[in-house]
């Protein structure tokens, strides 16, 4: 039995069914698939909650539950996912079904993120239009890209979008599809962050022409000449400098150089110099690296999406971008409950009880209330021997 102590409400904020209710609604009320069989939609996504809540595969989950459908059914119904652009409007539907009211038409800070999967081996016709090209990690250069936009709000990065990025897309293209899916938002734009992937002469000058506010880290290149030239002296500093870019042209913008001091930090020691890109800021230079950082906020859906990713070795790009934007739903749908449920009002702005309701909670939740409905195994039966 569960005791309530006297300094809390005898009546739950939230309980584990009313959390699953929650998630399921935001999922079918969003998201399409046609099923078939003995079982309904309802059941396909529960599976899939269970399984994203703890980080397994389908197979994983499907053995250790009783009652479930096959992961050959499973996978059969996901399957038929074969329209990448639909399912990518119908994913940044549910994305923005669960996001505070309070984001809506107002001016937010938001921040542009590239998130690189490896991807190993030859690819398809089909998959090869969504294996993307970039600096050697984790022993490929071929990854899945997914770009993601996000609203920085009380240290809180809530999803907007997200978008399959194509290896033929450039990065102009893919930051004004971002934008032009949060327009209906009516979000404006205080300040873009972007990640260090973003750093060209392309995306600098298109910015610059619509005049945004950007803060992006440079990349430092070159042995002496280069950003490499801008790492000198022991103080912070501003300065102008010109990209060149053999296939882009150049551009001027605005550079600051921090200096601090890595203080053992991965065992070096000594000055650390950062570069920044910079445009309409106005934050101190001592100020900026720390600015910057918070476009992560202090529990990021960028690191948490990894504790709620469905694991996979399949390659079909549709499905790939099904699991990865399950992960920012659910992690969407638990600030939309601290916001709705574990806070109160007052004044001053609302109250939430960020410590009651963290992220591996609400997966608890999750979990536990599927478990309800399909049962986990508990014992094991060998058949009979003649």
């Amino acid at each position: 039995m569960t005791t309530t102590p006297n300094l809390l409400s005898p009546t739950p904020a939230l309980t584990d069914e009313g959390t699953l209710e929650s998630a399921i609604d935001c999922l079918t009320s969003n998201l399409e698939i046609d099923m078939s069989g003995g079982y309904t939609v309802r059941d396909l996504f529960e599976i899939l909650v269970r399984t994203a809540s703890r980080g397994e595969s389908i197979e994983q989950t499907v053995k250790g539950l009783e009652g479930t459908p096959s992961s050959n059914g499973i996978r059969y119904h996901l399957e038929k996912l074969d329209d990448i652009k639909r399912l990518e409007q119908q994913l940044n539907a549910a994305l923005q079904s669960r996001i505070p009211p309070k984001l809506r038409n107002r001016s937010h800070r938001l921040a542009i993120d590239l998130h690189l999967i490896p991807y190993y081996g030859k690819p398809t016709d089909i998959e090869a239009n969504y294996v993307y090209r970039s600096q050697a990690k984790a022993g490929t250069t071929r990854f899945f890209a997914y770009a993601t936009v996000y609203a920085i709000c009380r240290n809180k990065r809530v999803t907007l979008a997200i978008h399959a990025v194509p290896c033929t897309e450039t990065l102009v293209a893919t930051v004004t599809y971002l934008l032009a899916i949060i327009h209906p938002l009516r979000m404006s734009i205080k300040l873009l962050c972007l990640d260090r992937g973003f750093y060209s002469v392309p995306i600098i000058r298109w910015l610059k022409a619509l005049n945004f506010p950007f803060l992006m880290p440079a990349v430092i290149r070159g042995k002496t000449g280069g950003t490499r030239a801008l790492l000198t002296g022991r103080k912070s500093y501003a300065t102008d400098y010109t990209i060149n870019s053999p296939k882009y042209g150049s551009i001027t913008c605005q550079m600051r150089v921090v200096c601090g001091y890595h203080k053992g930090f991965k065992g070096q020691h000594g000055i650390r110099y950062l570069i920044y890109a910079v445009h309409r800021v106005k934050i101190a230079l001592n100020q900026l690296h720390h600015y910057y950082r918070q476009r992560f906020g202090i529990e990021t859906s960028y690191r948490l999406k990894n504790h709620c990713r469905i694991r996979t070795t399949t390659k079909n790009p549709v499905l790939r971008l099904l699991f990865v934007a399950l992960a920012f739903i659910l992690v969407n749908l638990w600030v939309y409950l601290l916001w709705h449920f574990i806070s109160r009002s007052r004044q001053g702005g609302q109250l939430v009880f960020h410590a009651f309701f963290p992220l591996n909670i609400m997966l608890q939740f999750l979990s536990t209330a599927v478990e309800r409905r399909f049962p986990v195994v508990t014992a094991i039966y060998l058949p009979v021997l003649d």
